[in-house]
């Protein structure tokens, strides 16, 4: 059993030593610190930082915070890291401005609680989330980079976020894609070393994505890049370390299904080599007829 930390709240020392960033409060009269940070103090208790309602940036990372609930009362918040503490939920008190939550390398196990309407960036990597469907319920609606790297996902059901652009998955244990037809604006798509066999989840409603990273999964044939022909703006496609990568003829397999394609394993298509796919593609087209 892990132990509980020695207690070690917030005092006024260190509190005094991490203020800083004099500012104009609301009615322009008044000046208040608005940015407090306060790393690796071990710290297990900040209810000393409820009454500091004006702070909008703050950094208690590397300590060991368990509660974050004295933060509920600081509604001007607008960035907030808490990366490396002892954290087991996300869950906070909705905030009405805070754009930016790092809650990387904590305990977190699900993705419930997190509804602040104008978070655009939120990192819970390296944490132990086994679920994204606490994110689905449309609270989230300006979330535009979500990073979940080093998790324990085995799926990507529940990820019902309009407005996000980057999505980061790499290290889970992700099978199954699904739930991905809501993602109309994602650009970007990172999956390397997951568990991937089949490319089935891949909708023509993501028409945006341009950047998709499958290195290091389990797709063993050429069909399952086909069912990538979906995506209308795919550019640029990261597949080495799977096993179709050794197969005779990659590049140009793969170039002959997906001839928007202009960049495969960070290297750039040449154009001897769309040439030479474009005839393949045409010469097989007209053996299917």
């Amino acid at each position: 059993l892990s132990q509980e930390p020695a207690p070690c709240p917030l005092t006024e020392e260190v509190l005094k030593e991490g203020l800083s960033l004099l500012s104009k409060t609301g009615n322009g009269l008044a000046h208040a610190y608005v940015k407090f940070e306060a790393k690796s103090k071990n710290l297990t208790d900040i209810s000393l930082l409820e009454c500091f309602i004006h702070l909008r940036y703050v950094d208690l990372s590397e300590n060991k915070l368990q509660d974050l609930s004295p933060l509920s009362s600081l509604t001007h918040l607008l960035w907030l890291k808490v990366d490396g503490n002892l954290l087991t939920r996300a869950c906070m008190q909705e905030l009405p401005y805070l754009q930016i939550i790092s809650f990387a390398r904590n305990c977190i196990k699900d993705t419930e609680g997190i509804t602040h309407p104008r978070l655009a960036n939120l990192s819970l990597k390296e944490n132990k989330i086994q679920t994204l469907q606490g994110l689905s319920h449309g609270q989230l609606f300006s979330l535009q980079i979500l990073e979940l790297r080093g998790n324990m996902l085995e799926s990507t059901a529940g990820l019902n976020l309009p407005k996000l652009k980057n999505l980061y998955l790499a290290q889970n244990a992700i099978r199954n894609l699904e739930g991905l037809e809501g993602l109309e604006q994602l650009t970007t798509l990172h999956l390397r070393d997951n568990q991937l066999e089949t490319l089935d989840g891949f909708c023509s409603s993501m028409k945006c994505l341009q950047y998709l990273n499958l290195r290091n999964n389990g797709i063993s044939s050429f069909q399952e890049v086909a069912k990538l022909q979906v995506l209308p703006m795919l550019q640029a496609l990261v597949l080495m370390e799977n096993p179709c990568s050794d197969e005779p003829n990659y590049r140009l397999e793969v170039l002959v299904l997906l001839p928007h394609l202009q960049r495969l394993d960070k290297e750039l298509f040449e154009e001897d080599e769309q040439a030479e796919a474009n005839e393949i593609r045409q010469k097989r087209q007209e053996e299917e007829k």
